[in-house]
């Protein structure tokens, strides 16, 4: 357990209420209800009211997958901890049924009742089969015979055919049909195929539900039977897991078992159509095994996840427009990314990077590209947790390892619903020539940092970049996030120090410029909380703001209310989880938390201590929660310059500023949006 300075002791001072932590799973889906209010918002353009939609389906399946999932494993294996919102695991997956319910409900509703008819209004029309003019028919009809009959797989259910497994987040038809010689009915289950799109385009700008043109054609899978009716269902099974480590003799090998095994999970979601026969339904439940609570009647289609396809549509019109990040201005003149000296200009001085405003391109990429192309670079070192399934980064990787220079890669195999792509990579990897290792057992490898190591007339020199996301060129685009490329020797000291902790054997060191989990990060945000109170009791400067994506942590959430009933302005940015309860008379009156949601996903991590009017800003992969903490290797660096602290500053009074589009936590644990 973390080592609690002392002004921070619970035991020296008043205890704090029992009921000061608010529920992380209905914080979570309190998140995507403010994203859901982005598709609801009728300012923000249509299309991303589209694409909003789907990332709150895509949200809703992931946290099925693996939250839910989670909470049934703990009550089914009888463990009755109680959450730090006082709650049993059974009173929270309770909570979670109904707000989630109304959560999918309101989600639907959105999609029929505001984003449907205000894509129509533009001239994008997502039809139903009924609604289909003759051509439109033909077409989807001709489109059925080409692309969709020859991949369909119609699976009966009789005592010689058992229920066909049904896949986790896969589109199903529950098929009735009768065969007319007997006049018996009979089960059938058809997958409508992910491989084509999930809204099939029948003309310019119109669309219908490919499970609608797969209904229409449903006599030719069934020759000579005749098809009574047809329902839409679809299975959430659990996809969370773990690999015992220690006793996997490769982990590699053992990750593709276990992802074998993830795909017959048990499910923890049936979502059908509220038309659906009730004998179908008692069908579904007594085959899947899910309980009543576990079924959804939702107004079709099922599966918004695929607006994202009808968000990419060539409309810029109705989007938030064009976007052109620039070059970072410190990486100097050049026509092109290649032309470009990155190492001289972060020889000149640390350049701070703000992506997606910077260029991820022509800055991170361009930095690994130059490492692998230029003949003085001897050497390559870089963590690697998700990444483009075209990645440059990869593909500079190799050609570096080819070139004879030592490329280590630690790649994180367990990034969730990444392992396959990170397996493919990493044997890629392995074939060109570079060192590849997996880590430390036991934690997730989520550090963003990369080191070169170059000859130069005075000495070897270290160049690296630490930062806040992913080293993946796609996402760089929609996210939010921080970086630093430095030549600083004590940083490039304790990088190279880290980089020979995850690749070989060293016990836990101590860093100069580094917080590193799970040795001393939350040790070293709590002594930092510890000294702004002491600054504010001594009468100098002090303040805290916090930029993350989740805090959940309950050491440092107790550490911030101890600095709040001091008297310390705390300002928490948090765009996702918060377990924190800000505005509660006598614990949390100096606090505010804030959300910040828009055309970009904030993604960026940066804590500001005020430090006695000195102030310290640190940024990283960190986030306030348990498994940041205490089950990843994380890094957050101190920005050694005084002009990229003021222009951190900056961007945390940006967030905090009066028409931010932003939402504020209230002690109750209710989302406000704040009026632009």
């Amino acid at each position: 357990p973390p080592v609690v300075p002392d002004s921070l002791r619970a035991e020296d001072q008043a205890p704090l209420p029992a009921d000061r932590f608010l529920d992380r799973e209905t914080s979570w889906l309190a998140f995507n209800r403010r994203v859901l209010e982005l598709a609801e918002d009728p300012t923000v353009p249509v299309l991303e009211r589209a694409r909003f939609l789907a990332i709150v389906a895509s949200n809703l399946d992931e946290f099925f997958m693996v939250r839910v999932a989670g909470l049934k494993r703990r009550i089914v294996a009888g463990v009755a901890t109680r959450a730090t919102s006082g709650r049993l695991p059974r009173e929270v997956l309770e909570r979670i049924w109904t707000t989630s319910r109304d959560l999918m409900e309101r989600h639907a509703d959105c999609f029929h009742d505001e984003v449907a008819p205000a894509l129509a209004a533009e001239g994008i029309a997502i039809l139903r089969w009924e609604d289909l003019t003759d051509d439109q028919r033909k077409d989807a009809g001709a489109l059925f015979a080409d692309r969709v009959f020859p991949v369909l797989t119609p699976l009966a259910v009789d005592p010689a055919h058992p229920f066909p497994y049904i896949s986790g987040l896969s589109l199903n038809l529950a098929v009735i049909v009768e065969n007319p010689g007997s006049g018996h009915e009979h089960f059938a289950r058809v997958k409508v195929p992910p491989s084509l799109p999930r809204f099939v385009a029948v003309g310019s700008d119109k669309f219908v539900p490919l499970e609608d043109v797969i209904a229409e054609h449903l006599d030719l899978l069934f020759p000579g039977m005749t098809v009574l009716g047809h329902h839409i269902f679809r299975v959430t099974r659990n996809e969370d897991f773990e690999v015992e480590e220690d006793d996997a003799e490769n982990l590699l090998k053992a990750l593709e078992r276990e992802l074998l095994r993830r795909r017959f999970g048990p499910p923890v979601r049936l979502e059908v159509e509220p038309t659906m026969d009730p004998h179908v339904l008692d069908l579904l439940v007594r085959e899947l095994g899910v309980a009543p609570s576990e079924v959804f009647r939702l107004t079709g289609p099922l599966d918004l996840t695929g607006l994202h396809g009808i968000a990419d549509l060539d409309r810029a019109d109705l989007t938030y427009g064009g976007f052109l990040p620039v070059t970072q201005g410190d990486l100097g003149e050049g026509e092109s990314a290649k032309s470009r000296d990155i190492f001289g200009a972060v020889r000149h001085g640390d350049v701070l990077l703000h992506h997606p405003y910077d260029s991820f391109s022509t800055s991170v990429q361009a930095f690994i590209e130059q490492a692998a192309a230029d003949p003085a670079v001897l050497a390559i070192k870089q963590t690697l947790y998700r990444t483009s399934g075209d990645s440059p980064i990869v593909d500079a990787l190799v050609d570096a390892a080819e070139a004879g220079k030592q490329v280590l890669v630690i790649v994180e195999l367990k990034a969730r619903f990444d392992e396959h792509a990170n397996i493919r990579w990493a044997r890629a990897l392995e074939q060109a020539g570079c060192h590849v290792v997996y880590g430390l057992i036991g934690l997730k490898t989520h550090c963003k940092i990369a080191m070169v190591v170059r000859d130069e007339p005075d000495g070897l020199r270290r160049y690296v970049h630490i930062g806040t996301g992913n080293y993946n060129p796609k996402t760089a685009r929609h996210y939010e996030d921080l970086g630093l490329l430095t030549a600083n020797p004590v940083i490039g000291e304790d990088v190279a120090t880290l980089f020979n902790q995850l690749s070989g054997y060293s016990r836990a060191t101590e860093y100069r410029s580094l917080l590193v989990a799970p040795h001393s990060l939350r040790q070293g945000l709590l002594d930092r909380i510890e000294n702004e109170i002491d600054n504010h009791r001594a009468g100098r400067p002090a303040g805290i703001r916090f930029k993350t994506n989740s805090i959940v942590d309950e050491t440092l959430i107790d550490a911030l209310y101890r600095a709040s009933q001091a008297g310390i302005p705390v300002d928490l940015w948090v765009r996702g989880i918060c377990a924190l309860r800000p505005g509660v008379p006598e614990l949390s009156e100096t606090i505010r938390v804030r959300s910040v949601l828009g055309r970009f996903l904030e993604h960026s991590r940066a804590y500001e201590f005020e430090n006695g009017g000195t102030p310290e800003v640190w940024i990283g992969s960190a986030d306030l929660m348990h498994r940041n903490l205490d089950r990843r290797v994380e890094v957050l660096v101190r920005v050694p310059t005084t002009r990229h602290r003021e222009a951190l500053d900056e961007l945390l009074d940006l967030g905090f500023a009066d028409d931010s589009a932003a939402w504020h936590l209230t002690a109750d644990g209710t989302w406000v949006r704040t009026p632009p």
